[in-house]
């Protein structure tokens, strides 16, 4: 765990995402607004993302005396991972999680609390997140290829405005109804014999929707990714392995496997859609690997009490 704010360090940028999560969240933006500025700091507000860059190098000019003590990624997992790709590496990011799921949030342990982000972020304490880069593009909790990336894109497609619980509706049908299925292929760490499949899932961090336990002992200070995937198809199959993850049963089927690496290839013949984080990745092919410790984020006493010391 390390230290990153110091008695120079006192602007904080907060990055708004205008349309995540279910509702307008401005009031809990300016309450934190105020809580850090209690706390004596100075914030900047912005929600172009543009912004945030030319502000975050105006502040952070490499040295010891950067004015820069924190850009707060206030919106989701996607938000997080937006600001990460676009920010200087192992610039400081706190999180206010206002978004659909905020999975990495659930998993620091942070609340949407302003007076504890804003105290979080005064305390200073830090961690180094692994990151997995999916086709040049990083991820900090999960990608998926199959009938649930297709559900993303199709939601994102549609979308207009904040997205609910219930936007997935609509997605959910139109998927169960269409998805064929298609055969993928995975080769894990360079061996010739991939494994073959129709769902795939690779974790950073052990969260998913719905906090389904799919690959419950995660790590994403390890310096590996976890995949899981399935080998049969069609929406009942589905629900069938629902059900298995619900009752940690699913790793004691041959339907299944589950397995650590640091670098993949997946393919297939068909047009499969893979997403990164809850937003959509685009078709495969699409190749991961594991960046140790790329994330500086703050985390709450609670989390760093866990932390083994360095």
């Amino acid at each position: 765990m390390d230290q990153v704010i110091n008695n120079s360090e006192k602007t904080v940028v907060i990055s708004v995402n205008p349309n995540s999560g279910s509702s307008d969240r401005t009031q809990v933006v300016d309450e934190l607004c105020h809580e850090l500025e209690t706390l004596g700091f100075s914030v900047i507000v912005l929600r172009d993302i543009e912004e945030v860059k030319q502000k975050v190098s105006e502040l952070s000019d490499g040295s010891t005396s950067s004015q820069l003590a924190t850009v707060v990624a206030a919106g989701g997992d996607g938000t997080v991972a937006l600001l990460a790709n676009c920010l200087p590496p192992q610039t400081p990011l706190a999180i206010l999680p206002l978004g659909t799921e905020n999975l990495l949030a659930k998993y620091i342990g942070l609340s949407v609390e302003p007076k504890s982000i804003a105290k979080m972020v005064a305390d200073g304490r830090t961690t180094f997140i692994d990151a997995g880069k999916a086709n040049g593009q990083m991820f900090f909790v999960m990608a998926s290829c199959g009938f649930d990336a297709d559900v993303v894109h199709r939601l994102h497609s549609q979308r207009k405005g904040h997205i609910r619980h219930w936007s997935y509706a609509r997605p959910i049908v139109e998927a169960i109804a269409s998805y064929r299925y298609p055969r993928i292929r995975i080769y894990v760490d360079g061996r010739e014999n991939p494994v073959v499949g129709k769902w795939a899932f690779i974790f950073n961090v052990p969260r998913y929707a719905m906090n389904l336990p799919i690959v419950p002992g995660a790590d994403p200070s390890d310096g590996r990714l976890d995949l899981c995937t399935f080998r049969g198809g069609r929406f009942f199959r589905g629900l069938f392995y629902l059900v298995t993850i619900l009752l940690h049963r699913h790793r004691q089927w041959n339907y299944s496997q589950v397995e650590r690496f640091k670098k993949i290839r997946i393919e297939s013949d068909e047009s499969v859609r893979f997403q990164l984080d809850g937003d959509p990745g685009g078709t495969l092919p699409l190749e991961i690997e594991i960046v140790p410790r790329f994330l500086k984020v703050f985390v709450p006493e609670s989390y760093a009490a866990e932390l083994p010391c360095p």
